[in-house]
């Protein structure tokens, strides 16, 4: 018993360890591309993807110690790389990816050939934990992992420590070399069903990766209460893991055929609770502003239907998992097929990223436009499709054993605190009844949580405007709810940090760059509205913000490169009378044709403070394109860029007399 829960508490960290060290590889990679815009050289690097392609050197496996140097490899990579700068980051964590990436199917082609069927309910009960601990270390982050990010990334320390014992002990019956004849003449025709199998495998990986171990990513797809996902998501877990921990779980009685019908539904139910929120966005530019649709009560149905059966993502784990060990295929088969399925996770990573950066990625970029559902139907159709390699035997995997409640009570204990945790760091504003006699404004390009050098600082952005501690703030390019971002929930973060009212903008399906408003006064009427844009997806939030007896209409955008003055047209058709607040970063400087058509209805804000051009610190900033713009007749008490380098853009705080 003590070694079953060794091999489960192994697997468990180990996936765990794989997805982290899989964000970080890929939100690294993507950071380099941000800071040039351009596709990055550094992309070269996902070859560390591809290490499976070295069991097609080895016939007769990886054992011994060069299979446990791997996987202690594995766990060393990711206890350091959340310490190290982007471009080092991303070098160790893909080694890591490198080292997951070859040592699972290496030690499973070693445990195929012993024909150790129980280790398949190890590898079922590991992701399963992988998963819950996922999710708790993003709630009690309010969407960043705490293990990875700021002080507490020393606990990834102690956790590759134990994770390193469990590997020992777990390998002891593949330590010794050379005790068995190497099959390579066996399973020559079983290499194409070992390949599918291998890309189910990764692809139920990838759709946990990609949204189930972060349940805000899901929330930001549909708009829905973050809160209300994490508890859906935390109880369908537990509520697996309680199932499965008993022989009467009527899994054991299910065909291949039903488990097939159960990854139709789930996937169906994904795509459709995607594709309900992908914008239609009509060709003609007078067919814009364009109001983001009223999310109808229908498009709940899919996303509960989604959330109730993303169990069989668990399932299909170990069912292919069972099913390799029974095919016995050869080392070169089990390479070439992790090969091809981290070469399938590669594309579907890829692709969720050009549904936002297509503008920027020449030729085949503009497919992915507004195509962010066709990324998962892809997922969900190398899921599904091996499904029907599995034969009627993969199924009477058992439990656990005597003492099976270990791990549901371990995965309903995440829960809860995940819960708890996530509750007790939701923000309470302390604005009292009686706000002061004046209002400060902040607007922020945040560039996706990373510096001005490329380093991921959100804590350095949120001691930024801790320091200017303005009661309403516009942020940009504040959207990180996917892959490229880590799949981690910046604007949470720093809402949560900050006790403010927080409102996002656009999901993240549409494929913009994300705009958001915080403020410390309640935000009313809150709603998204698109403009046209030829090349990276646009959009502005409109708000009112009720400060005691006073409202002002505030709005945030993010227009496209150089300004078009299309969008900012689009703007201005919504912009209402009375108190107005128009900020965010417009990309057109003080000299353009847009700044002019702005002016005629607003006014800059910094230039009523600093008529003359120059502040009172004798800075001149005629290149600037982050503004704050006010209803005439304002009177700006304060007006300062604070050109610190934790963005690539400064932030502008503006204080106006209420």
């Amino acid at each position: 018993m003590a070694k079953r829960y060794a091999e489960i508490g192994f697997c468990g960290i180990l996936f765990a360890f794989w997805f982290q060290l899989l964000v970080d590889f890929i939100g690294a990679v993507y950071a380099f591309g941000l800071l040039g815009t351009s596709i990055p050289p550094e992309l070269a690097s996902v070859v560390l993807l591809f290490t499976p392609v070295v069991l097609l050197l080895l016939p007769r496996g990886l054992r011994g110690w060069p299979l446990a140097a791997l996987g202690v490899g594995a766990f060393l990579c990711r206890a350091v790389e959340p310490a190290l700068a982007t471009r080092w980051r991303m070098l160790v964590s893909g080694v890591g990816v490198g080292c997951c990436a070859l040592f699972f199917p290496a030690w499973l082609y070693a445990q195929a050939r012993k024909k150790q069927l129980r280790l398949a309910a190890a590898v079922g009960g590991g992701m399963t934990l992988a998963l819950a601990l996922s999710i708790l270390f993003r709630a009690l982050g309010s969407g960043l992992d705490p293990s990875t990010e700021g002080a507490t990334q020393a606990i990834g320390w102690p956790l590759a420590a134990v994770g390193i014992i469990l590997l020992l002990t777990t390998l002891r019956s593949t330590w010794a070399r050379g005790d068995e004849p190497a099959r390579e003449e066996r399973g020559h025709g079983k290499a194409w069903r070992a390949i599918g199998l291998a890309v189910g495998w990764s692809s139920a990986f990838a759709l946990l990766y990609l949204s189930f171990t972060a349940p805000n990513v899901i929330a930001r797809w549909t708009g829905a209460s973050y809160l209300v996902i994490l508890a859906a998501v935390a109880i369908v877990l537990s509520s697996w893991a309680w199932l499965t921990a008993t022989a009467r779980f009527p899994v054991r009685s299910l065909s291949p055929a039903a488990v097939t019908i159960w990854n139709v539904v789930f996937v169906l139910a994904l795509v459709l609770t995607i594709g309900g929120h992908q914008v239609r966005f009509p060709p003609d530019p007078a067919a814009y502003p364009l109001a983001e649709p009223v999310v109808q009560s229908w498009q709940y149905v899919p996303l509960a239907l989604m959330l109730l059966s993303f169990p069989v993502l668990l399932l299909d784990v170990q069912l292919f998992t069972v099913q390799l060990i029974e095919e016995r295929p050869t080392a070169r088969a089990m390479g070439a097929g992790y090969a091809l399925a981290a070469l399938f996770l590669l594309v579907l990573v890829l692709g969720q990223v050009f549904t936002t950066v297509y503008d920027y990625i020449p030729v085949i970029g503009p497919f992915f436009r507004d195509r962010f559902w066709l990324i998962y139907a892809a997922a969900g159709i190398g899921l599904t499709l091996p499904t029907l390699l599995v034969r009627e035997d993969a199924t009477q995997a058992g439990p656990a054993g005597r003492s099976a409640w270990v791990l549901p009570a371990l995965v309903t204990l995440a829960g809860l605190v995940a819960y708890g945790g996530a509750t007790l760091a939701a923000p309470r504003p302390t604005a009292g009844p009686a706000p002061g006699e004046t209002l400060r404004v902040c607007t922020y390009n945040i560039q996706q949580g990373y510096d001005a050098h490329g380093l991921k600082n959100v804590d350095g952005q949120l001691a930024l405007l801790r320091r200017i501690d303005a009661d309403v703030i516009g942020l940009q390019e504040s959207d990180t709810n996917r892959a490229a971002g880590g799949n981690g929930d910046a604007v949470r973060y720093l809402a949560d940090r900050l006790e403010m009212y927080s409102y996002y903008g656009p999901k993240t399906v549409p494929g913009t760059f994300g705009v958001a408003l915080l403020s410390r006064y309640p935000i009313e009427q809150a709603r998204t509205f698109y403009m046209y844009s030829a090349g990276e997806q646009t959009a502005t939030i409109a708000a009112r913000v009720r400060v005691g007896e006073e409202s002002y209409n505030v709005y945030v955008t993010h227009l496209g490169n150089e300004g078009p003055i299309v969008q900012q047209e689009a703007v201005l058709e919504e912009i209402a009378s009375g108190n107005v607040i128009l900020v965010g970063d417009f990309n057109f400087r003080p000299d353009t044709p847009q700044y002019r058509l702005t002016t005629d209805v607003l006014d800059d804000a910094w230039a009523l403070k600093w008529p003359q051009g120059v502040d009172d610190e004798g800075r001149q900033f005629p290149q600037r394109i982050d503004h704050v713009f006010v209803s005439p007749g304002t009177n700006v008490i304060a007006a300062r860029y604070y050109t610190e380098p934790e963005s690539d853009h400064p932030a502008l705080a503006v204080e106006i007399e209420r």
